[in-house]
């Protein structure tokens, strides 16, 4: 079964996403038996930023005694034994924010995609929050290219649909993008998530709201999504 679980938001230094976190930990527990699990953090959406992985290690290692590892390869040559092993060891990935963009286009030159592409045909929890979240999806509303512009941007097309993260944030203007293009779409607020097993939704989580937006018929249709 592939999987993966879509977040729309919240702090992670600031336990904004702490149950959801826990599910991640409690599914990787499951998957790792009697060995200690391990979770694989992807930052390259923040150009492999170190202190959203030492917050990512604080939390899983911390609070849920998850060992962690990291992809770096935002500036470095990769070596791909090495990335690979790391991939193999992990009993989830979790690919965090930043510029979707920028890290579609730079897994694509490094290799990287398919390490992930491998993961999540082998089963493994794939997780994401913000961009980690709609990279996935055939179109994905962003700023990444121009900050506080936002676009509907080609994702990797895993999951049929269009998503926006922080929906709470972005209602409006969402709203009005997805009534003027006439098309069905999800909305996840910030400390909501949304897992999808071979493509279908089959769990929400958190204390935020997932939504279904259908504007095909000429009006906006939403609805609050529970699976």
């Amino acid at each position: 079964m592939k999987r993966i679980l879509a977040i729309g938001g919240g702090e992670l230094k600031n336990r904004e996403t702490l149950s959801i976190d826990e599910y991640i930990a409690a599914e990787a527990k499951k998957a790792a038996g009697e060995n200690r699990p391990c979770g694989l953090f992807i930052p390259t959406a923040s150009h492999d930023c170190m202190p959203y992985y030492n917050t990512f290690h604080k939390v899983y290692t911390g609070l849920f005694n998850v060992k962690t590892d990291v992809a770096l390869t935002v500036g470095r040559e990769v070596d791909p034994e090495k990335m690979r092993a790391k991939f193999e060891r992990a009993d989830f990935l979790y690919v965090g924010g930043g510029d979707t963009v920028f890290m579609l286009d730079h897994w694509k030159k490094s290799g990287l995609l398919q390490f992930v592409r491998d993961a999540y045909d082998r089963g493994v929890l794939v997780a994401g929050l913000s961009a980690g979240a709609i990279c996935w999806f055939e179109e994905m509303y962003s700023d990444s290219v121009v900050e506080g512009e936002y676009a509907v941007y080609p994702g990797l097309g895993w999951i049929k649909g269009k998503i926006s993260p922080h929906y709470n944030e972005r209602m409006l203007d969402f709203d009005e993008t997805v009534l003027y293009n006439r098309f069905r779409a999800w909305g996840i607020e910030n400390d909501a998530a949304i897992e999808f097993a071979d493509g279908e939704p089959v769990r929400t989580l958190g204390g935020g709201k997932v939504y279904l937006l259908d504007a095909t018929g000429g009006t906006l249709e939403k609805q609050v999504f529970r699976a």
